[in-house]
C-alpha cells in the first residue's frame, strides 16, 4: 500500500542538494545516464531528485502514477527492469520517452510502506546487470534512510512549532537550562517580564532577589538551580529588586528534567508574575488600616499619623502629608505628615501653602489629583532650591473633598522616579475620599454638639438672662402703682431708672439673638465691598480709650495706614466693638490690651489680647457655641450675655473667614480673627 506523504516534499527540499546527489549516485552506480528519485503523493509522483536529465524537468516533476511506470514499481514487490519502452508491451512511457531501458526499485519507509521510486534511466536500449540492480536497490534503501530522516526532522519541527506557540502564547515566563545550567530556552513573556524589571533578556540575574521575608537569594538560591539539584518547587515566593528599585513579586514551579539514564539533563521553571496582585492585596489593607485609624480617632489631626503612615507603607514611599484648606486665610495648613525611617530629619513640611501654591496648594486650586513624575525636573510646583536639594522625585497630590467642596490635600512623595499609575490614583482618591468623610463627619457632629448645648443654653437664657430683668422691671413696676406721692416724688426717677436700664439690657438680649438667627439662616444682608479694615479698626480703638479715659488700662495698638479687603464695614466693626469690649470687660485694673493688625500672604489678621482671666483649652470652642460664658467669667460676675462670640463667628463666616482662640503668653487671651482679602 501507498503511505502518506508527511508534507508537499518536492525537489530541493533536502538541504545541500542531498536528494541530488543521491539520484547521481544511482545513476552512476547503475552505469546510466539519468538517476530519478520520485516521491508518491496524492495519486501522483514528485520528482524528488533528479540527474542527467537533458529536458525540461516539467515532464518527469509532476506525472500521474495510474498507467505509468513509477507506478508499475509501486505497485511490485520487485524491482522493475526493462530493457526497451519500444518493446514492452504494456506500452509505458517515462515522460516523453517512448524507448530506452529503465531501471526501477521501491522506496519504502521503516515499516514497509511504499513512499516513492528510485531509478536510473537511459534513452537508448539496454540490458541491466545484476550488479545494476542491486546498485539501484540500495540506493533505494539509501534514500528510505533519507525521507525517513526528512519525516523525522519534519516532525520535530512541527512538534517545535507548536510547542513554541504554546509557550509563547502562556502567561507564565518559562526558562530552561541544560545541565550546566546554560539557559538554553526563553519564551516570550519570560523576555517581556525581564525588561519590565530592567534586566537583560538573555541571561539570568544573579543579584537582587530576596524570599517573602526579605532574606537575600544568591543565584543558587533561584528556582532553576535549586531544580538542577534535584528540587521540585511549587508557588514558591521570590522578590525582584530592580535596578529601578521596583519590587517585582513572583511565584516560580521548577523541576529538573531527567534522561533516558535517570540523571539531570536540565531544569526548567515556570514564572507567574504576581505584582499586581500583591500590590491589590496592599492596597486592600492600606484603606483597611485606614478605615480603622478613622473610626478610633477623635479627630482627623489625631487621625492623620496612622493614615499616612498606612500610606508610606503600603506604597514604599518616602513621606506623606495631610493638609486642611483655611478658606479665611487662603492656605491649606499642614495637619499632620508621615515619614519613613530615615527620612525624619530630612524633609521640612512648611506650617501653610498659599492658594494656588506648592503641590499641595495646586491642587487646591485644580480640584483634581496631579502627578510629578520627578521633582528635580523643570516644572512649577516644587521650588527648584526644594527640588534640587531633595531625594524625593515623584510626587503626588489628591484633594479631599467632600461633594463639590475640597476640605484638604493628600501628597505623597517617592525617592525614585515613577510614571503615573491607573490604580495608585485610584487608592489615593478613595483614601483621599474617606478623610474627607470622617471630616465632614467630624463637623456634622460638632454641629449637632453645638445645637444640644443650644437647646440647654436656650433654657438657661429664658431661667436666667431674661428672667432677671423682667423680674427687676415686674418688681420696680410695683413698687411704682404702690408708692404714695411723697414716695413717688423722692424714689421716683431711680425706680424708673432702674426700669429702664433693664429693659434696655433685654431689648439687647433680644436684638443679639434675632442678628445670631438671621446669619445663621443666611438672612442677614451682608454686602461685601472693598472697605480699610484698618480705618474699622482704629475708629474702634479710638471709641474704646474714650470710654475708659482715667481707668487704670492701657490699650496698645499696631495697625497698618490701610489694609483693603471685601467686606461689610458695619458688620465688621460690629465684630471689633464686640472682641475690644470682651478685652476690655476682662482686663484687671492695671491691665495691658493689644491690637494688631496685618497681612499675612492673602489673608488679614486681626489679633486681640487681654490680661484678663484667661479660657482653658477645654473651653476654648465653646466659647463660639452660643450664650456660653467661661467658668472664670460666671465666678466674677461680670456682666453680659455670652451671645458676643458666636455673633462674632457668624459674622466672620459670612466673610469666608475663621475667628479662634490661640495660645497666649501669660495670663489672658487672644482672639485671631482672619479675613480673606481677595473676593470669593
Amino acid at each position: 500500500m501507498l503511505a502518506a506523504a508527511p508534507a508537499e516534499l518536492h525537489r530541493g527540499v533536502l538541504t545541500s542538494g542531498a536528494a541530488d546527489q543521491l539520484a547521481a549516485l544511482v545513476a552512476r552506480a547503475a552505469h546510466a545516464p539519468v538517476g530519478l528519485i520520485h516521491f508518491a503523493q496524492g495519486g501522483r509522483l514528485r520528482l524528488y531528485g533528479g540527474w542527467g536529465l537533458s529536458g525540461s524537468w516539467d515532464e518527469v516533476a509532476d506525472t500521474p502514477i495510474e498507467d505509468s511506470l513509477a507506478g508499475l514499481v509501486l505497485n511490485s514487490d520487485d524491482p522493475i527492469v526493462i530493457t526497451d519502452l519500444n518493446a514492452d508491451e504494456r506500452g509505458l512511457t517515462l515522460g516523453a520517452a517512448r524507448r530506452g531501458g529503465y531501471l526501477g526499485h521501491s522506496v519504502r519507509d521503516q515499516h514497509g510502506a511504499v513512499l516513492g521510486v528510485c531509478c536510473a534511466c537511459d534513452p537508448e536500449p539496454r540490458e541491466w546487470t545484476a550488479d545494476e540492480v542491486a546498485a539501484v536497490a540500495e540506493a533505494a534503501q539509501v534514500c528510505t534512510l533519507l525521507i525517513t530522516e526528512q519525516m523525522a526532522r519534519h516532525e520535530i519541527d512541527q512538534q517545535r512549532r507548536f510547542l513554541d506557540a504554546v509557550l509563547g502564547s502562556l502567561h507564565d515566563g518559562v526558562t530552561a537550562c541544560d545541565a550546566d545550567g546554560n539557559v538554553v530556552f526563553v519564551n516570550e513573556r519570560m523576555r517581556h517580564m525581564w525588561a519590565e524589571a530592567g534586566l537583560s533578556p538573555t541571561a539570568i540575574p544573579s543579584d537582587g532577589f530576596t524570599d517573602a521575608d526579605g532574606r537575600p537569594l544568591g543565584q543558587d538560591d533561584l528556582g532553576l538551580f535549586r531544580a538542577l539539584r534535584g528540587e521540585h518547587l511549587r508557588d514558591e515566593e521570590v522578590l525582584l529588586h530592580s535596578p529601578d528599585r521596583r519590587i517585582h513579586h513572583y511565584l516560580i514551579d521548577a523541576h529538573p528534567i531527567t534522561g533516558p539514564d535517570g540523571h539531570t539533563v536540565g531544569a526548567v521553571q515556570a514564572v507567574q508574575d504576581v505584582t499586581r496582585r500583591r500590590r491589590v492585596e496592599r492596597f486592600r489593607t492600606c484603606e483597611l488600616a485606614v478605615t480603622a485609624a478613622l473610626a478610633e480617632a477623635p479627630s482627623i489631626e489625631a487621625a492623620g499619623p496612622r493614615v499616612l503612615g498606612a500610606v508610606v507603607d503600603t506604597l514604599g514611599w518616602a513621606h506623606a502629608e495631610l493638609w486642611l484648606v483655611d478658606q479665611a486665610a487662603a492656605v491649606v495648613r499642614s495637619a499632620a505628615h508621615w515619614s519613613a525611617p530615615g527620612w525624619d530629619s530630612e524633609i521640612e513640611v512648611p506650617v501653610d501653602l498659599p492658594y494656588g501654591t506648592g503641590l499641595a496648594g495646586r491642587v487646591w486650586q485644580v480640584g483634581k489629583p496631579l502627578w510629578i513624575r520627578d521633582v528635580g525636573q523643570p516644572q512649577s510646583l516644587i521650588a527648584e532650591e526644594t527640588a534640587q536639594s531633595s531625594r524625593l522625585h515623584a510626587a503626588l497630590g489628591v484633594p479631599v473633598k467632600e461633594g463639590f467642596e475640597t476640605l484638604g490635600v493628600l501628597t505623597v512623595f517617592a525617592d525614585t522616579v515613577e510614571d503615573s499609575e491607573d490604580e495608585l490614583l485610584a487608592l489615593m482618591s478613595g483614601i483621599a475620599a474617606h478623610i474627607g468623610q470622617f471630616v465632614e463627619r467630624r463637623r456634622i457632629e460638632d454641629l449637632q454638639r453645638q445645637l444640644d448645648r443650644s437647646k440647654n443654653e436656650y433654657l438657661a437664657l429664658i431661667g436666667h438672662e431674661l428672667r432677671t430683668p423682667l423680674t427687676s422691671i415686674s418688681a420696680y413696676t410695683e413698687l411704682l402703682r404702690e408708692a404714695d406721692e411723697h414716695t413717688l416724688v423722692t424714689e421716683g426717677p431711680r425706680l424708673l431708672e432702674v426700669i429702664d436700664r433693664n429693659t434696655n439690657q433685654l431689648r439687647h438680649i433680644i436684638t443679639e439673638l434675632m442678628e445670631l438667627s438671621a446669619l445663621d439662616a443666611g438672612h442677614a444682608d451682608v454686602q461685601l465691598m472693598p472697605m480699610d479694615l484698618a480705618e474699622v479698626v482704629r475708629d474702634s480703638v479710638t471709641k474704646a480709650r474714650a470710654a475708659i479715659d482715667g481707668a487704670p488700662l492701657v490699650i496698645e495698638d499696631e495697625l497698618p495706614v490701610d489694609l483693603v479687603l471685601p467686606g461689610d464695614r458695619k458688620r465688621l466693626r460690629q465684630v471689633v466693638d464686640n472682641l475690644l469690649g470682651n478685652a476690655v470687660k476682662y482686663s484687671p485694673d492695671g491691665g495691658h490690651v493689644g491690637v494688631t493688625l496685618r497681612a499675612d500672604g492673602r489673608a488679614a489678621e486681626l489679633a486681640i489680647s487681654d490680661t484678663g482671666l484667661g479660657v482653658t483649652t477645654e473651653e476654648r470652642e465653646k466659647m463660639f457655641t452660643g450664650l456660653y460664658r467661661t467658668s472664670r467669667g460666671n465666678d466674677k460676675t461680670i456682666p453680659g450675655t455670652g451671645l458676643g462670640m458666636t455673633l462674632s463667628r457668624a459674622v466672620v463666616s459670612r466673610h469666608h473667614g475663621s475667628i479662634e482662640l490661640v495660645d497666649h503668653d501669660g495670663p489672658g487671651t487672644t482672639v485671631l480673627v482672619r479675613l480673606p482679602m481677595d473676593p470669593r
